[in-house]
């Protein structure tokens, strides 16, 4: 077990808890055609097979993602139980894919703003989402936002952007590029973003900017001390177990509130020989639901 320090709790928004909220219908069209404009830069899609003894224990493997959906990027609750949200990286088209629990496509939307950089996606108590369209690789982009939106109406999109309080090059050194952004949290008024430390790999910065479209300088909150690159985070439904998502390989804190989280010590889960982990989300308080780059649909026991 490795330790993990400074960690702020936030809540996400991608529990299965809220998705029992019934909401409006969203704009989904059923099954949809396979999507344009694939990058293909990964070669096959869904890569090879991994046989379930290959696995750690308590992963399996429970489907592949619908042949038109490429490179998960990330996982977040649909309003409709049972039912999930993903979508590509950048260089896609801007489609926000909803599957079920084994990775079948049972509708799609499309959004009224370019896919620069899609990695993560989360959702407030009121119906909204919030895209994080902040990933950033080379640590050289200057128009990172989050796009909030109504799955009801996707062509409307109100962007949140910002830019980093500690950044003055683009890029910088390349031992300071720690301004990728694959993980981002609604809670209480304000969107968290946890970077990637493409240097080192050692350090996860936390910032928050409000939920508000507007233009901000992001507040840095605190950095966190973690042996890995975040690519996701997500809070199980009953607000005690925080999950950083990195990749083939995840951290755990748990507590019975804000305070003993904080303190807790992470628990490191191995997930070596899943591939490359990008989106995670609660299925139920005890199991999450897992994607991956090449396609692959898994669900770990916590």
């Amino acid at each position: 077990m490795r330790p993990l320090l400074g960690l702020v709790l936030v809540a996400s928004a991608c529990s299965p808890a809220d998705s029992a909220q019934n909401q409006a219908n969203t704009a989904d069209q059923p099954q949809a055609v396979a999507q344009a404009g694939r990058k293909n830069k990964k070669g096959k899609k869904g890569g090879s097979k991994k046989k379930q003894a290959d696995l750690p224990a308590g992963l399996r493997r429970v489907g592949t993602l619908t042949e038109g959906i490429f490179e998960s990027s990330g996982l977040c609750a649909a309003p409709e139980a049972g039912t999930y949200y993903t979508f590509g990286d950048d260089g896609q088209q801007p489609t926000v894919f909803r599957i079920d629990a084994t990775g079948q496509q049972v509708g799609q939307f499309t959004l009224g703003a370019p896919n620069h950089d899609w990695e993560s996606l989360s959702r407030d108590n009121s119906g909204n989402y919030y895209m994080g369209d902040c990933g950033n690789n080379n640590s050289d982009r200057r128009n990172l936002a989050i796009l909030r939106f109504r799955p009801a109406q996707p062509a409307n999109i109100g962007k949140i952007n910002f830019s980093y309080p500690d950044q003055k090059e683009f890029p910088p050194p390349k031992a300071e590029r720690t301004f990728d952004c694959e993980a981002s949290l609604w809670h209480a008024g304000q969107v968290y973003l946890f970077t990637k430390d493409r240097a080192q790999s050692t350090t996860c910065k936390v910032y928050t900017v409000p939920e508000t479209p507007g233009t901000y300088t992001a507040k840095l909150i605190t950095k966190i001390a973690i042996p890995g690159q975040v690519t996701d985070a997500t809070l199980s439904p009953d607000g005690r177990r925080l999950v950083l998502l990195a990749r083939q390989e995840l951290f755990i804190l748990e507590g019975a509130s804000w305070e003993a989280i904080l303190k807790a010590t992470p628990r490191h889960i191995d997930l070596k020989g899943a591939g490359q982990t990008e989106g995670a989300a609660f299925k139920n308080a005890n199991t999450l639901l897992i994607s991956t780059e090449e396609g692959r649909l898994y669900e770990l026991d916590i």
